[in-house]
């Protein structure tokens, strides 16, 4: 009996060792372990035919770990010299920016260094911006909500160029001849796609023709929150719109405005076409 009981206790404490052991090599796995974190640059269009080009160069990227107990530490996860064509970049279409093993854990911001900029305007040139801080101390984005990385997975964050509002022109935007040049503040939305979905569709009139150049947006509190225009198909596409519910609007000149409701899921593709008719005159 005694053995019986010495015997018992021998197994209750290599259970206890086994047990701790594992917890120990999972709260090993978790810090030492990686994954991956992919960044994605799109455009939210800068609604001028004149423009050729807007151009970015990026040299850096760093994004910050939420971590009290080593003060929030910064990774360095870019380092190299990258241009972009934002126009190039709309109705879906997304260029790379970086691809990088991390450490797993919450990341909340991301600083992105960008050392030169430019527009190409049709016919008359080129403009060259200087870039406030951009290459010295970089630009700060936000991630909200924070993204996870977990281990052997790969998790994605969208950023969402505005060029309308990076690119302020000075002069008449309604010719070139009126461009008296361009000031750069970049404004650029970061989005943790865990949490955001994307609206895509086709514009056509009521004979199912496609309708180029139709507008298409979504508002959140009076906002707008994301603009597209169709292309040569009537195709639109909104990326990285966050969860939620929302109006959406489609318009062109010499038409009428048209507006639906849509609720947007995680990782989700919602589907919404438009039929424009042409105003009355």
């Amino acid at each position: 009996m005694k053995k019986r009981i010495i015997n018992l206790f021998l197994l209750i404490g290599l259970i206890m060792v086994f047990i701790l052991s594992c917890q120990k090599n999972d709260s090993l796995s978790i810090n030492e372990g990686y994954g991956i974190l992919r960044i994605y640059l799109f455009d939210d269009p800068f609604p001028i035919d004149f423009i050729d080009s807007a151009n970015v160069t990026i040299t850096k990227a760093e994004i910050r770990g939420i971590d009290e107990r080593n003060g929030y530490p910064f990774i360095t996860i870019l380092e190299d010299t990258l241009e972009f064509n934002l126009i190039e970049l709309r109705n879906g279409i997304m260029a790379e920016l970086v691809e990088a093993e991390v450490p797993v854990g919450m990341y909340d911001l991301l600083r992105l260094y960008i050392s030169e900029s430019s527009i190409v305007i049709k016919d008359f040139g080129t403009y060259d911006m200087k870039v406030p801080s951009g290459a010295e101390t970089g630009i700060k984005l936000f991630i909200e909500p924070a993204i996870l990385v977990e281990g052997g997975t790969t998790s994605d964050l969208l950023l969402d160029f505005s060029l309308e509002k990076s690119f302020i022109l000075k002069g008449n935007m309604n010719t070139p001849a009126g461009i008296r040049g361009f000031n750069f503040k970049p404004v650029v939305r970061a989005i943790n796609n865990t949490s955001a979905g994307t609206v895509q569709g086709i514009v056509t009139d009521k004979e199912s023709v496609a309708i180029k150049d139709a507008s298409v947006w979504i508002e959140s509190a009076d906002t707008v929150l994301a603009i597209a225009y169709s292309d040569t198909n009537g195709f639109y596409a909104l990326p990285g719109i966050p969860i939620g519910s929302y109006p959406i609007y489609a318009a062109k000149e010499k038409y009428d405005t048209v507006t639906s409701n849509i609720e947007v899921k995680a990782a989700n593709l919602t589907i919404q076409d438009f039929v424009l008719t042409p105003k009355e005159e």
